[in-house]
């Protein structure tokens, strides 16, 4: 078993030190992260543990992996608890801030867990309110750009309401974000709660799943094209999507937790440059110097026809915006499918 962080990652969480302002903010900070063995909460554990913080990664191991997190436990300031946010909590569980994670985020996946997926971000979102509240903790919620369903506003700001079918094959995640949005916005209008909300777009890099139904388009297009396998496309590609690179996402994350004027706000955090599934699916192929051929499938239901973020929010209030170019994203992500061919 690998206890070595990937030389992939380890140079991009160096890059990630040196890219954020303010990142001693967390030196001393007594950390919860839940989903931490996930694709984005493990790198935020990484990060975090780099400075300074004491980090609790809690996951139930449902959609995370152990791989992600094996180098970690060895780090004084890193504790792992294996639970489910959505029972009961312990009652020991202190913490001055935490980012909830937790969650069933592949729609395959999630389509096959419905019930699940909807308690993790409706009873396991109070839980961790529950807990920042005793704590007077902040806390900051991943929510996502599926709460804007298929939008009719593109590019999509934070003030658009959403366009969601409440009791399709996705409203187990669609409408549990949103209804974990609002509840975090009650717990800060009844008790004061400090609650911050990232709407996170597409997100790909290393870490990011590809195997059976926890797979993304874009993990599956890289591990097909790896392999030679033929590169599968829902429909006929035509649809858009806006991929941002993981450590541009865990940056906006982090100063999210950092900037004061994220309190009871929400905000886009994605690329906001979009490329069609199919230019996409094109372009893995080209860049792993593959011979795959693209092949056609049927598109799922209610899957949106576009999405691209407005951004000037993030912007305006974390000075953020995503550094990292599709091609050089797309690059350390092949090299690291390529060097982890278990994924």
């Amino acid at each position: 078993m690998n206890k070595t962080i990937d030389p992939v990652v380890a140079a991009d969480i160096v890059a990630l030190h040196a890219n954020l302002t303010r990142a001693r903010f967390f030196e001393g900070l007594n950390v919860i992260v839940t989903g931490g063995s996930g694709f984005i909460g493990s790198w935020l554990c990484d990060f975090l543990t780099g400075q300074g913080a004491t980090v609790t990664c809690i996951d139930d191991m449902s959609t995370g992996m152990t791989q992600n997190i094996n180098h970690l436990f060895e780090e004084p300031r890193f504790k792992f608890l294996r639970w489910d946010v959505s029972t009961k909590l312990p009652d020991d569980l202190q913490c001055d801030l935490v980012f909830h994670l937790a969650s069933h985020p592949s729609p395959e996946e999630y389509q096959k867990n419905p019930v699940e997926t909807l308690l993790g971000s409706s009873q396991g979102t109070m839980n961790m309110l529950e807990n920042a509240r005793m704590n007077d903790a902040p806390l900051v919620f991943a929510s996502t750009s599926e709460v804007y369903g298929l939008a009719q506003l593109i590019p999509t700001p934070e003030t658009y309401w959403g366009n969601v079918n409440p009791i399709g094959p996705r409203s187990c995640y669609d409408e549990g974000k949103r209804f974990g949005e609002s509840l975090c916005m009650a717990y800060n209008r009844a008790y004061g709660v400090d609650v911050r909300v990232v709407r996170i777009f597409n997100t790909y890099g290393p870490r990011l799943r590809a195997d059976g139904i926890y797979a993304r388009a874009l993990s599956r297009f890289i591990t097909q094209a790896l392999s030679g396998a033929d590169v599968t496309v829902y429909g006929n590609g035509d649809q858009t999507r806006s991929f941002c690179y993981v450590t541009d996402t865990v940056r906006a994350v982090l100063l999210a937790a950092i900037q004061s004027e994220m309190k009871a706000n929400v905000v886009n955090i994605g690329n906001p440059n979009e490329i069609s599934i199919l230019s996409l699916a094109e372009t893995i192929v080209k860049a792993a110097g593959s011979k795959s051929k693209i092949t056609h499938h049927e598109r799922p239901v209610d899957d949106p026809q576009r999405r691209s973020p407005d951004i000037s929010r993030a912007q305006a209030l974390l000075s953020w915006y995503p550094i990292v170019s599709l091609e050089e994203g797309l690059s350390k992500t092949i090299k690291w499918f390529a060097s982890n061919t278990n994924r």
